[in-house]
């Protein structure tokens, strides 16, 4: 497997990963699927510090992504980011998800961040497991704080010190 920064050209298989995810799951809390105009911009907005990387199969096929996005808008959180890692399909549990999120934690303090925030709807288990033994520390628990699939969803705050 290979990860590496994600181009535009990348922009409809991340897209096609993404809105998968907001179809079929309370991995996100989008409810409506992105066209591929958003998506364009969300990736060009994401350059440089605030990276998107992107994991190839053997073909060169795109088989998940990883992002890190600003965790608050404020100046006083400016080294704190976020990150999300989403897989394709019927490639979870081989180790996509961890090299992913490996290669985020590396971008992050090459950057110079200080922390590291993941947030991630209860009932993920697999997500909170992946970040866990990738040394993130449960920091909290915001109770029904989204709405998906007409039900109420915590949000499990991990984080890892830089």
């Amino acid at each position: 497997m290979q990860i590496r920064p994600a181009t535009i050209e990348d922009a409809e298989a991340i897209l096609e990963i993404y809105n998968h995810q907001v179809l079929t799951s309370s991995a996100t809390f989008d409810l409506v699927p992105r066209t591929l105009e958003e998506h364009r911009r969300w990736l060009t907005d994401r350059t440089g510090v605030h990276a998107v990387l992107v994991a190839l199969d053997q073909t060169g096929a795109v088989v998940g992504f990883g992002a890190l996005s600003p965790y608050r808008e404020r100046a006083g959180y400016a080294t704190t980011v976020e990150d999300s890692v989403y897989v394709a399909e019927g490639h979870q549990g081989q180790g996509v998800g961890r090299d992913l999120l490996e290669h985020l934690i590396e971008v992050a303090r090459k950057h110079g961040f200080h922390a590291l925030m993941a947030k991630i709807v209860g009932g993920q288990e697999q997500s909170i497991g992946l970040h866990r033994a990738c040394g993130f520390e449960v920091v909290g628990t915001e109770r029904e704080v989204g709405r998906k699939f007409g039900r109420w969803m915590d949000v499990v705050l991990m984080e890892l010190l830089l």
